[in-house]
């Protein structure tokens, strides 16, 4: 594809477009037709996203968006949305506001009485969640676990769940966090997800102590999203 595809996009109105995260061939014909048509996107990292527009052939305006620029952004996006402008909001990768920048411009939309579309597309959770082997019948998506305070407590949280646990961890943090849940909730069964959609993609599934000896020690890179079983119910 060397351009993007024409499609009306509506004036003062907020786009939230997923993104692939990893694989390009992942993105929606809906979701570069929006990016195309809108008068500016706000994207995460805009060095990412020019990449992928300029590989799609799309040359629009960007302004960054993240995590620590989101209370001066705001503002100045909702008053161009007022103004009748079209906004697309994108993520590094995947869909933005899920452990990732957006929910507060999203409440400052709506709040404003500004239309909020959302352009689904690539996440991380459901395709780590249906390989790995664990019931995805009843899950609980839990984000990051807190590095120090409230760390405890939230795994303490988790260790009465009783419903498929899915986790989003960083490669410096993975191996103590799957240590972490061992010790809270027991040697369970789990799944560890990296680098989904890309090139070194790998699935480890097992007891959470055959997951850690796999990682540990290793030099791992990439994004980890991991899912661990429940409470096991008592058996009558």
């Amino acid at each position: 594809m060397t351009g993007p595809l024409p499609g009306p996009v509506s004036p003062g109105t907020l786009y939230i477009v997923s993104t692939p995260i990893g694989n390009l061939e992942d993105i929606s014909a809906r979701a570069l037709s929006v990016l195309g048509g809108v008068d500016l996107i706000a994207a995460e990292d805009t060095r990412t996203t020019g990449f992928l527009l300029k590989h799609f052939g799309i040359g629009k305006p960007m302004v960054s968006y993240f995590s620590h620029n989101e209370e001066r952004r705001i503002p100045n996006l909702i008053g161009r949305l007022q103004s009748g402008g079209s906004v697309a909001v994108v993520s590094d990768a995947g869909t933005p506001a899920v452990s990732d920048p957006a929910a507060r411009l999203i409440s400052a939309a709506i709040g404003s009485g500004v239309p909020v579309v959302p352009v689904p597309g690539a996440n991380a959770i459901l395709p780590a969640l249906i390989v790995s082997g664990i019931s995805p019948r009843s899950f609980v998506f839990e984000g990051f676990l807190p590095a120090k305070k409230g760390r405890m407590k939230r795994l303490a949280g988790l260790a009465t769940e009783p419903r498929t646990i899915v986790l989003f961890e960083s490669p410096h943090r993975v191996v103590r966090t799957l240590n972490d849940l061992r010790n809270s909730l027991g040697n369970r069964k789990a799944s560890v997800a990296r680098e989904l959609t890309k090139k070194f993609e790998e699935v480890v599934r097992g007891r959470l102590s055959e997951v850690i000896a796999h990682f540990e020690g290793k030099n791992v890179r990439g994004e980890f999203v991991l899912v661990i079983e429940g409470k096991p119910r008592k058996s009558r």
